[in-house]
């Protein structure tokens, strides 16, 4: 019978190769429309095929592989227009969230906000990267979040979720980096300002211009790791 131990450490093999091959689907290691079998997992990862599959089955519950009964597995490919009805959400929850921020007391509001100002307004900026992309979802979850609308926020953070795979490629690039500085700070203060026809359109702005440079960075490093050469 196996002890507890034995299945503490196989949770845990399970855990890190998940996050092995959610971090290869993310940085197109494994590319989208790819397909692969567990033995191929299990010879790369040296593990057996019983957490490969665990770890595969909860990729597949996020969404980002599907597997076929006779032919392994396969890395979901890319529905940019599944993404782009996520954006399009997203901006239908956040200016909600806006108004509601605009309507509460100045007090209120600016003690909600005042962890975002001191990041993006009073701190040194970031490097481009993950971290940097972990504050923005935080940035954006706490807007909502600070609405009232428990549901709103549980829906917003779902939607953050299944939108990660992409969104973090608009903090690659130091460009895209100072524009989301600026557009967060004015966000900021035209809601501590109570203007809420003017934070809804910065907000509207900032992430449909987003939205348009995540397709285009997307499609450039598609077409990079597509021209890789094969390992042998």
């Amino acid at each position: 019978m196996p002890q507890a131990g034995d299945k503490k450490r196989a949770a845990g093999l399970a855990e890190r190769i998940y996050h092995q091959l959610k971090n290869d689907i993310f940085d197109f290691r494994l590319m989208p429309g790819e397909h692969f079998s567990e033995n191929e997992i299990s010879e790369r990862m040296a593990a057996s095929r019983t957490p490969v599959r665990q770890a595969l089955f909860w990729l597949e519950h996020e969404g980002y592989v599907q597997v076929y009964s006779r032919s392994g597995w396969q890395v979901k490919p890319f529905d940019f227009n599944y993404f782009e009805a996520l954006y399009d959400f997203r901006i239908v929850l956040e200016r909600e969230a806006v108004r509601r921020l605009c309507g509460m007391a100045p007090g209120v509001c600016s003690e909600h906000l005042q962890p975002l100002v001191s990041f993006w307004i009073d701190q040194p900026h970031m490097a481009p990267g993950k971290a940097l992309s972990q504050q923005d979802e935080q940035f954006h979850t706490t807007l909502v979040r600070a609405s009232g609308n428990s549901e709103m926020a549980r829906v917003h953070v779902e939607l953050t979720e299944k939108m990660r795979i992409i969104r973090h490629l608009d903090f690659t690039r130091s460009d895209r980096v100072d524009a989301t500085y600026h557009e967060h700070a004015r966000i900021l203060q035209a809601i501590l300002q109570q203007q809420t026809e003017v934070a809804q359109r910065i907000l509207t702005e900032h992430i449909s211009q987003s939205k348009a440079e995540v397709r285009k960075i997307t499609l450039h490093m598609l077409q990079q790791a597509s021209l890789q050469p094969v390992a042998p």
